[in-house]
């Protein structure tokens, strides 16, 4: 049965996910109105006025729901690569991109990036978003935005990125969507991208959170953070030190990877441990966060490094071997080491290495999205018993992401489960 409730004045929970972005409005000084303004009628079909019925459905109803990273896919978010723009060369880009690739981020910074490749990109990703649609997947993109605008708040002066990587903004919880605050100063409106489509699920019954929103002020980062060769970070990830100091929470959802009522997540260069510690009481008593490393001298996102595809089992990355590994075979999951990465060495990978060849989709238990170029992980999935979807996305993984980055699932069709005693 559906219930409906009026609520005059406005609605409460819309303003208070709002609230973040209003207050920023205003110290920009209507510089969103203006320039990040919708090039579709969505945003305008959907306005939610003191009027207006918001509709709470039963939770069989709600349009999202996930649980975990395998149940069958029925609803997914595909990024965009229209108007990439190449991040300024800022403290915790740096951090996070390899030293052979600096002088790229120099010279283009808050430029485009090169626009044959991205129109490459561009075609790869809707011939992925054809093929979800064949295997019976619903497919949603979020707004085409001018990203090169500058914007100003009362910490910092950027210019935009994308919105290619929904899996680094948003991560659905059982029926709720929870926005990542992020944690580069380039993705900080990322969200506006997505909004058309999270008001759309909300007034649909889908719980809709924003975590705090950080200032991303100096103190945010480490500004004297010695990254100068591979060596250094090697020394510095050992020491547990990154870029992104305690300051305030920040988090970027990649870095947290779903198994029913257990959610695991690495301390990274854009996750603090705020950020991982309000996750954790935000989930509680339901679920349980697990905090898990690797040696790895760049952590940033954790799917292609730790990539669960179906129950008890998991593609551990043999170059950034995790820590805890044991507990996983304790507990009685099958750990699974993907093979080397065929991307040739000279195929730009602006924001990422060559594991994203791991950072598949899984469609469900017997289905994964999975790099037409990649036949050594192919071959491996069908000794699994795994049937492979095979797509080329080569241009668009130099923009920094897999199938899994590329991707953030609304629905899957499975129930809450524990699977890690």
């Amino acid at each position: 049965m559906l219930r409906v409730r009026c609520l005059r004045g406005g609605s409460r929970g819309a303003e208070a996910a709002h609230l973040i972005g209003a207050v920023v409005g205003r110290a920009v000084s209507g510089w969103v109105s203006r320039t990040f303004r919708s090039t579709s009628s969505s945003a305008a079909a959907l306005p939610l006025t003191a009027d207006e019925p918001v509709t709470e459905h039963t939770p069989e109803d709600c349009p999202v729901c996930a649980h975990n990273e395998w149940d069958p896919l029925e609803e997914v978010i595909v990024g965009r690569a229209e108007n990439a723009c190449v991040p300024p060369f800022t403290v915790e880009v740096k951090a996070n991109t390899y030293e052979k690739y600096w002088p790229f981020y120099q010279q283009f910074g808050g430029q485009t990036f090169p626009k044959d490749h991205v129109k490459k990109a561009v075609s790869e990703i809707e011939e992925m978003c054809n093929i979800l649609q064949h295997e019976g997947v619903t497919v949603r993109r979020p707004e085409p935005i001018d990203w090169s605008v500058e914007y100003k708040t009362p910490d910092f002066t950027s210019t935009g990125m994308y919105a290619a990587m929904p899996r680094d903004i948003l991560i659905v919880v059982g029926n709720e969507i929870i926005e990542a605050p992020m944690a580069w100063r380039a993705r900080f409106f990322e969200y506006r991208a997505y909004r058309p489509l999270i008001k759309e699920y909300f007034r649909q019954g889908a719980k809709w959170t924003t975590a705090p929103k950080p200032t991303m002020s100096d103190e945010l980062y480490d500004q004297e953070y010695p990254i100068r060769t591979v060596e250094d970070r090697h020394k510095l990830a050992a020491q547990g030190k990154f870029v992104t100091t305690e300051f305030e929470p920040c988090f970027d959802a990649a870095d947290f990877i779903r198994a029913g009522t257990d959610i695991f997540v690495q301390r990274s260069q854009v996750t603090n441990f705020m950020g991982i510690e309000w996750m954790r009481r935000h989930l509680a008593p339901t679920y349980k966060i697990h905090i898990i490393s690797f040696k790895d001298p760049n952590p940033m996102h954790i799917d292609a490094t730790f990539n669960i595809i179906g129950p008890g089992l998991v593609l551990s990355n043999p170059d950034r071997p995790c820590r805890q590994i044991e507990m996983f075979k304790k507990a009685g999951w099958i750990v699974v080491t993907p093979p080397t990465p065929l991307i040739p060495d000279n195929h730009p990978l602006w924001m990422s290495s060559k594991w994203l060849s791991m950072n598949v989709l899984m469609l469900d238990e017997k289905r994964v999205m999975v790099d037409a170029n990649e036949t050594n992980i192919q071959k491996m999935f069908e000794s699994l018993g795994i049937q492979t979807i095979r797509v080329s996305i080569r241009h668009a993984n130099s923009l920094g992401g897999g199938f899994h980055c590329w991707t953030t699932d609304v629905r899957r069709r499975g129930t809450l489960q524990s699977y890690f005693l």
